[in-house]
């Protein structure tokens, strides 16, 4: 079968009915997948710990991804003839036997859609119109973009390419990704600039703009509701007090004030290698002002209210920092890969309750890959984290925390969640890896076997169906754990 054939028979329909001249171009279908099997009988949903923080090995569950890129005019090397192609990615997390909605395909989506035009009017410059997805490198082991802009964007861009210059433009709308079904639009621009003075080192960096503009009537436009305070926000009581502050008048609650949001994203880049034991090293740097929130809703006495909050979620700021380094330790024999993530995420709009917008986290992972023979490999890893959270506890250590609260005391009218405001946790996996391929830490089909576990100061710090009221009624009791053990029978591939 050819690989445009293997897309299905839509691709063969469209390919029936399209002009004469396209048919002088190719398709190419590609593509990437992961499936595991994750018996755990500790009572978790097959996966290690929480979330990549602790390195993406046994933290993410199943996923697969199909990309479409058909040539209608070829582009040839060294050549300023126009070329042009047309590309399509679907991707979701929902496999068969092994996730909850096994193998549907709702949960899959079209990320990616859009066409590329090169040489046509400037040379050595593509034109692409549709998503704009675009991104300099990657931390591999923790499976983060930190140098990554227009994730969200659908529009326009322009990228020149020299041999050492490459500089990306692009505009466009991104307001169905961020608002969704409360669509409104958010004009988006910025670009991308990466530079390689010589071959051992690459610069690079940029940004991205976001503007939604006031629209009065629109009630999915950026809007206030006047006098709210964040405390009764937070605690779902602002209709609450605006009634008893104005008794038998809570059917004149204030209507919202029409305003506009701004968002931003900046980001930096350094790569260097290629010299002695080192493969390749990967800086990154991002920070981004996160957009404002619409709205939020409250019940009271029956009826239900919208209290517009672009004013009190606008400060929400995210700090990233990642290194990532290949080491050859030993030629043909042994690998290293070391990484470091720090994350800070401020909100100088709450400073009262523990949230993901107020919280300090770092992490480092070190992988070690061992060459038996050519195709059979020993895998090593470990990593270690910390987690705090700026605004108090937000992390239970243990199944009675309610009675653990500040000074023994139940926080009833507070914001805390828990007993402590740091998680730790420590991870380690090993086992072995079959890659027909040969040699190379990120050298793929992989087939691995492996036994991870886990250390954490909150207790069963993992998903999991735990029943956790400490209620005379539950029926199940309550389980206090700090390891979690776990075998992964998995594969991972590019096609």
């Amino acid at each position: 079968m050819s690989r445009a054939r293997a897309f299905g028979l839509p691709l063969a329909f469209a390919l029936a009915f399209a002009p004469a001249a396209a048919h002088a171009g190719r398709a190419d279908v590609g593509g990437y997948f992961r499936v595991a099997a994750r018996p755990d009988l500790q009572g978790g949903a097959g996966r290690l710990g929480y979330w990549n923080l602790y390195g993406r090995l046994l933290n993410e569950g199943p996923y697969a991804a199909v990309e479409l890129k058909y040539d209608v005019l070829e582009r040839r090397a060294l050549s300023a003839d126009p070329y042009t192609s047309l590309h399509l990615r679907i991707e979701g997390g929902s496999v068969g036997n092994a996730t909850p909605d096994n193998g549907s395909l709702a949960a899959f989506r079209m990320s990616q859609l859009y066409a590329r035009a090169g040489n046509v009017g400037i040379p050595h410059t593509t034109f692409q119109v549709g998503t704009l997805d675009q991104y300099i490198g990657e931390l591999g082991l923790y499976d983060l973009r930190p140098a990554q802009v227009f994730f969200e964007t659908v529009g326009a861009s322009a990228r020149y390419e020299r041999e050492r210059v490459d500089l990306l433009l692009g505009v466009g709308d991104s307001g169905f990704w961020l608002k969704r079904e409360r669509y409104n639009a958010v004009w988006t621009g910025g670009g991308l600039l990466r530079v390689r003075p010589i071959d051992q080192l690459e610069l690079g960096g940029g940004g991205m703009i976001r503007y939604e503009a006031e629209v009065r009537g629109n009630q999915f436009a950026p809007h206030d509701t006047p006098r709210v305070r964040m405390d009764d926000l937070l605690r779902g009581e602002v209709v609450e007090r605006f009634a008893g502050e104005n008794p038998l008048r809570e059917w004149v609650f204030p209507d919202p004030v029409p305003t506009d949001a701004r968002s931003w994203k900046g980001v930096g880049y350094v790569g260097f290698g290629g010299f002695g034991p080192v493969r390749w090293n990967n800086f990154f740097a991002s920070v981004e002002r996160r957009h404002p929130q619409d709205f939020v809703t409250e019940t009271f006495q029956g009826q239900q209210y919208r209290i517009y909050t672009a004013s009190l979620t606008d400060e929400r700021t995210v700090l990233l920092l990642g290194d990532e380094i290949q080491v050859r330790l030993w030629p043909d024999r042994l690998d290293l890969v070391w990484a470091g993530l720090y994350g800070r995420h401020t909100d100088a709009d709450n400073a009262l309750a523990p949230s993901d917008h107020a919280r300090t986290y770092r992490s480092t992972v070190v992988r070690l890959q061992a060459y038996v023979t050519d195709t059979v490999h020993w895998l090593g890893e470990g990593s270690a984290a910390e987690e705090v959270s700026t605004n108090g506890n937000a992390y239970r250590q243990y199944q009675d925390s309610i009675f653990r609260n500040t000074n023994g005391v139940p926080d009833v009218r507070g914001f805390e969640n828990g007993d402590t405001d740091t998680r730790v946790t420590f991870q380690g996996k090993t086992g072995v890896v079959l890659n027909p391929l040969g040699p190379g830490v990120y050298v793929r089909p992989s087939l691995r076997f492996l036994y991870g576990v886990q250390w954490s100061n909150q207790n069963n710090a993992f998903g999991n169906s735990f029943v956790e009221t400490i209620d005379q009624f539950n029926a199940f009791g309550n389980v206090e754990q700090r390891l979690h053990h776990v075998l992964s029978l998995e594969t991972e591939a590019w096609f």
